[in-house]
């Protein structure tokens, strides 16, 4: 083990941020000047990888936990930002950026939110590499937060990829138009890609924490760092549950397919399959006594089912979750009623 290299403050917080802020502008100026947003999300996940070797490389501890821990980090942002560039280079663009790519402020604002997700969720790794944990030693690789912390973000990776995996070929290899996807995965949570990230960032935080839950190892202000590092999976999940994750999906979708089925009198609304089961069946009626109308088709009955019968995050099995109590699936499966849309009269959002 070489000696450490001391940059600006001893938990490498300051220049972890200066190579963020760097790495986000740098890539702002390039989206921006040439109005195109393929490399947003390719953007973060490469600053995620920089911040993990660069802080590895220069604590130069190169112990298992050190080299585990960064690498784990890297795979995740080499899987996460390699997919979504592959993604919107097949799909020409995002559409998360066509009403604020040509503003400015918005836009850049963007960035700037980047720049806040990648420096606070990398702050395990980086405070576990930095100068304050490396000097004062720490436990043998091998401890029981490592242990669970390998489990956890192997299931959360697995999970991620998997479910990933699963929407690109519904979405590009022929799935039914009038249902939401529901193989896989994605028949037992409505955002399995989001509870695997979670999972990801709760098990770095685990197997970075072990020099700070053993006595001997560290003073009172790195063990405060590290359990800081909490603000990582606390601030993936405040993202995913409350911000640019599941609200921003939820009411969209199911706008889309009650659309489907109710469509404007002047659009044009592609017809499923007029195959329907009793359950689906049950649902129309409903949904027409609702708007008023008889559906088009199918899929504002079939999402309708499908939400009944899913979580929101956690993957469980359909007939487990429909038994459930209301109160358990809002307060432990954080099924809440910010995620709700229904149509209100003559078809009107109704939240």
């Amino acid at each position: 083990m070489g000696h450490p290299t001391h940059v600006l403050d001893r938990y490498y917080l300051a220049i972890t941020f200066l190579v963020t802020v760097g790495c986000q502008f740098t890539g702002f100026a390039i989206a921006w000047t040439f109005q195109f947003d393929k490399i947003t999300d390719f953007t973060g996940g490469l600053n995620f990888l920089n911040l993990a070797l660069l802080t590895l490389l220069l604590g130069q501890e190169f112990s298992a936990r050190n080299i585990i821990t960064s690498l784990f980090v890297m795979l995740w942002a080499v899987r996460l930002g390699g997919f979504l560039l592959f993604r919107v280079l097949m799909t020409g663009r995002d559409t998360r950026f066509d009403e604020i790519r040509s503003n400015f402020l918005k836009f850049l604002g963007f960035w700037v939110g980047q720049i806040v997700w990648v420096w606070l969720v990398s702050i395990p790794v980086t405070v576990l590499n930095s100068p304050a944990v490396t000097e004062r030693g720490q436990p043998a690789f091998g401890t029981a937060s490592d242990i669970l912390g390998i489990i956890i973000w192997v299931f959360g990776v697995v999970i991620e990829s998997v479910s990933d995996a699963q929407k690109y070929v519904w979405r590009n290899h022929g799935g039914p138009k009038d249902r939401h996807i529901d193989i896989g995965l994605w028949g037992w949570s409505r955002h399995p890609s989001y509870f695997g990230e979670i999972l990801c960032w709760w098990g770095i935080w685990c197997l970075s924490i072990a020099p700070s839950l053993h006595t001997g190892h560290g003073d009172s202000s790195t063990r405060s760092a590290q359990l800081a590092g909490l603000v990582s999976p606390l601030f993936t999940m405040v993202l995913l549950l409350f911000a640019s994750g599941v609200p921003t999906a939820e009411v969209p979708v199911a706008q889309k397919f009650y659309k489907m089925s109710y469509p404007d009198p002047d659009s044009d609304v592609e017809q499923p399959s007029p195959d329907r089961d009793a359950t689906t069946a049950t649902a129309t009626a409903t949904g027409a006594r609702e708007s008023g109308r008889a559906p088009a088709n199918d899929a504002w009955a079939n999402y309708r089912r499908y939400r009944a019968q899913t979580s929101v995050l956690v993957p469980l099995p359909p007939a487990l979750y429909r038994a459930l109590p209301v109160w358990v699936k809002r307060t432990v499966l954080l099924e809440l009623p910010m995620y709700e849309w229904t149509p209100g009269p003559e078809g009107g959002a109704k939240v």
